[in-house]
């Protein structure tokens, strides 16, 4: 494997196109232009009814990561009440609990990298990874797969198994932790995309209050609104021994830290995905001693129900506008190495109430 593409190697290997075979196995379609309705099956698997109500006949099944054609979005009147979205689909209707809805888009690749690398999104349903060693070669990377709206710093390009070019991935999780996937699967953020929001208000005036019985979260500014939206709580019930409570914690906080991707996992997000590693947590921000968090979600859709072992999911948009807006402020223009991916400090005032 060459260590790093050189500029004429790069131009080379831009000019073949994105038509590789590891690109990914997606279905056709004019992504760039005319990016798919989709949704991914993001559990093990979910029922397809014969009617949008939970209790019609079931007629089929879909199977973790099955791509399903959205042909419309249904909004019931008998709901269920905190998640009433339906979907149409190929042969009936799946509730949108666990369908994240995806697109396509393969994007243009960057040559030049920062020292700190770039922080960049995936943009298509999934993605393999893969690793390299001298003695193996490349193999498909068997722990996890990246997922459409997860977040990851891409370090270096690289020629890779199918002769084009490929982002090395650094993991947050150690500087020695690093795989491989096609840089056409990774859009990296433009920099007006991450700057601070309202900073011209005042930190003090600005506070979020998550309200576990209503399942919301409310941004303020004073006493002014700027966002108010679902969130997923923790689910509370037993735990294994030496694990963190799966309650959320109740009372008064600061945001403590912020980082826009946190590798998580073991059995700390959801009470329904068991031990899967989840890499890439995108726009993380940290409120209570043990890892508590505020963060954005991609391995459900069923925001308005409590969901977590202890963190709260938003939607992933939804947490980007917060991470921007809470203090202390990140700047993405600062980032000269994985030591400044992070950043700490007293932040925005977090109540958490029962």
């Amino acid at each position: 494997m060459s260590d790093r593409i050189s500029r004429r190697d790069f131009l080379k290997l831009s000019g073949l196109g994105l038509g590789a075979s590891l690109i990914g196995d997606f279905p056709p379609g004019q992504y760039q232009d005319e990016p798919l309705r989709l949704g991914r099956v993001a559990y093990d698997s979910v029922s397809v009814f014969d009617a949008p109500r939970l209790h019609a006949r079931t007629v089929g099944y879909r199977f973790r990561d099955e791509l399903m054609n959205i042909y419309q979005r249904l909004t019931p009147v008998d709901g269920p009440a905190y998640n009433p979205v339906w979907y149409r689909v190929w042969g009936g209707y799946v509730h949108s609990a666990f369908v994240q809805e995806v697109q396509v888009r393969f994007n243009e690749l960057e040559e030049d990298l920062p020292p700190g690398g770039r922080l960049t999104e995936l943009s298509v349903p999934y993605s393999q990874p893969y690793d390299f060693s001298r003695a193996e070669g490349w193999t498909p990377h068997e722990e996890f797969r990246l997922y459409y709206g997860s977040t990851h710093w891409a370090t270096a390009l690289v020629e890779g198994p199918d002769g084009r070019p490929w982002y090395e991935i650094t993991d947050e999780l150690s500087d020695t932790f690093k795989y491989f996937v096609p840089a056409p699967h990774l859009r990296p953020f433009a920099p007006d995309e991450l700057t601070s929001l309202a900073a011209d208000v005042p930190p003090g005036e600005k506070r979020i209050e998550i309200s576990l019985t209503f399942q919301t979260l409310t941004a303020y500014e004073g006493e002014q609104i700027a966002l108010r939206t679902q969130i997923s709580s923790g689910v509370g019930g037993p735990v294994p021994a030496g694990s963190l409570s799966a309650d959320t914690p109740v009372g008064r906080f600061n945001v403590l830290a912020k980082t826009p991707s946190k590798h998580m996992g073991g059995s700390r997000l959801s009470d329904t995905l068991g031990d899967r590693a989840l890499p890439g947590v995108p726009w993380t921000i940290f409120f209570a001693e043990g890892g508590y968090a505020i963060h954005g979600a991609y391995w459900h859709n069923n925001f308005g129900l409590p969901m977590s072992r202890g963190c709260v999911n938003m939607r992933n948009e939804e947490a980007r506008w917060l991470f921007r807006w809470v203090t202390p402020a990140w700047d993405a223009s600062t980032v000269q190495s994985s030591a400044d991916w992070e950043t700490r400090g007293f932040g925005t005032r977090v109540d958490v109430l029962e």
